[in-house]
């Protein structure tokens, strides 16, 4: 039953995944959060994090990692095919199509209608992601309690990078994965062993 859920849900994602992996987030999130409840908010930001860091389109990547958190190699099978198989067949019959018809103007008219829409999908998952990013509940909750300001710091460092340099977006999540590893452990866990290393090296001389 579980494979078939796995399936069928993918089916609809990849069925409905207009604009490419970015536009699907929303509706990856109302299938594997809202719906059956896979994962949560918090999961479902990792899982965005790690698709994007590994090779292939989000869509499928999370397919496979869905997949297999929740019914292993089987389930990851059963969703990554239930992902690609709308594309395989829209995608063929589509091209035929609009090689014949591409300059038709009412192809043209719904090119233009669905860009708008996509862009819209992909606010929409954005503000999702960075609500759980932002506030400690995954909620617009104003207040300080609420706020994770490391979160807010590496998000302001990651946009800074992106926007003002011409670093690898996979370089600067590792770098922030790295930061967030160090800020756990804490600086001063790292800083004396460093020290006392130091200390031993001027008592020789």
């Amino acid at each position: 039953m579980i494979y078939l859920q796995l399936f069928f849900s993918y089916l609809q994602i990849g069925a409905f995944s207009f604009g490419g992996g970015y536009a699907a987030m929303a509706l990856i999130q109302a299938q594997v959060v809202e719906k059956y409840h896979w994962l949560s908010m918090a999961e479902f930001g990792d899982l965005v994090t790690i698709a994007e860091m590994t090779p292939g389109p989000i869509a499928v990547n999370s397919a496979t990692f869905v997949g297999t958190q929740v019914a292993g190699i089987p389930g990851a099978l059963a969703a990554t095919f239930g992902c690609i198989l709308p594309s395989c067949i829209i995608v063929t019959l589509l091209a035929k199509i609009y090689i014949q018809y591409q300059n038709v103007k009412i192809m043209q008219d719904i090119l233009g209608t669905l860009r708008p829409v996509v862009v819209s999908m992909i606010a929409v998952a954005g503000l999702s992601i960075i609500f759980s990013i932002f506030f400690e509940s995954g909620t617009l909750e104003l207040s300080l309690s609420n706020l994770n300001i490391r979160g807010i710091i590496f998000f302001a460092i990651a946009l800074f990078c992106l926007r003002k340099t011409k670093l690898n977006p996979i370089l600067i999540m590792v770098g922030c994965g790295i930061l967030e590893q160090l800020c756990s452990i804490g600086m001063d866990n790292i800083l004396i062993p460093i020290k006392a290393i130091f200390l031993d090296s001027f008592h020789i001389f």
